[in-house]
């Protein structure tokens, strides 16, 4: 009776402990979409589409964007399926892509899936702008397709230019996404214009940097790194030292494999600024 009277006790926070854990592997599991917040659902007769990012918002230039896919019929969500996806803006004399990555499946996730897309101009009230979803689930292809809405970054956060080698660009920054007083990972897209569909990533290519603070006598700071081609990522990583708080402006050059300068200056007493240029302000 003794050994019984002390094996309840630790047979209790046993189970106690068991259930415990259990409910919080169910947190997570149905937990994927914190710190996102729901953009837009596209809707076809059969599905779902769920699009997230941090802000709620679509903006100009790089756009970190979460989607989970679920059946109309039962709302369940669906864990197996290969999706792509077409952005397009329709212009009065044309039409054209923007740069995009691969959608691929969020790592310890059940439902979560991941990408990026560049958009190089604001469409406001689902004019312009529209992404196309194509994917397939047990061996059925579906489509579905509406209008977005891109608004406009306060800042640029987004460069389309034309190179001394003759081709388009579009160079955009990813982080720092909460810039602080400190030395930060600096993070950007490069991606060429091959045509109007179609943008690949640019590899191997130097991104030198120079910030300064324009209303503090242009002023840069030390430790800054160029940005290097991250084969990884397949972004271009550095650091950005910021000293701070305020209104910086990222000054860069472009250079490709043989260091030409495709676009940028350098500063100096002459030259304030480079033409090729982003913005932080914090």
């Amino acid at each position: 009776m003794k050994t019984l009277k002390y094996l309840l006790p630790v047979l209790f926070i046993f189970i106690l402990f068991i259930s415990c854990n259990s409910d919080d592997e169910e947190v997570k599991k149905v937990d994927e979409t914190e710190n996102l917040t729901l953009v837009k659902q596209f809707t076809n007769d059969t599905h779902i589409i769920e699009v997230y990012t941090e802000s709620g918002m679509f903006k100009t230039g790089y756009n970190d964007i979460s989607l989970r896919i679920k059946n109309k019929a039962d709302n369940s969500y669906i864990n197996d399926l290969t999706i792509s996806w077409m952005p397009m803006m329709a212009m009065t004399t044309m039409n054209h892509s923007c740069p995009k990555s691969n959608i691929k499946k969020v790592e310890g996730t059940e439902f979560m899936y991941n990408g990026y897309l560049v958009f190089q101009m604001t469409g406001v009230d689902n004019s312009g702008w529209s992404i196309k979803f194509m994917y397939n689930i047990n061996g059925t292809d579906y489509m579905v397709e509406e209008g977005i809405s891109v608004f406009n970054n306060t800042r640029q956060r987004v460069a389309t230019f034309m190179g001394s080698d003759g081709v388009k660009y579009i160079l955009a920054m990813v982080n720092p996404n909460k810039p602080e007083i400190a030395i930060n990972q600096m993070s950007v897209t490069l991606h060429k214009m091959e045509s109007m569909m179609m943008f690949p990533v640019v590899e191997n290519f130097t991104i030198t940097l120079d910030p300064r603070m324009p209303s503090m006598n242009n002023h840069s700071s030390t430790n800054n790194t160029d940005l290097a081609y991250n084969a990884t990522t397949k972004m271009y990583d550095g650091n950005l030292s910021l000293t701070m708080t305020g209104y910086w402006r990222l000054n860069l050059k472009l250079l490709n494999e043989n260091n030409d300068i495709l676009k940028g200056e350098d500063l100096s007493d002459s030259i304030s600024e480079s033409t090729l240029y982003l913005e932080i302000e914090f």
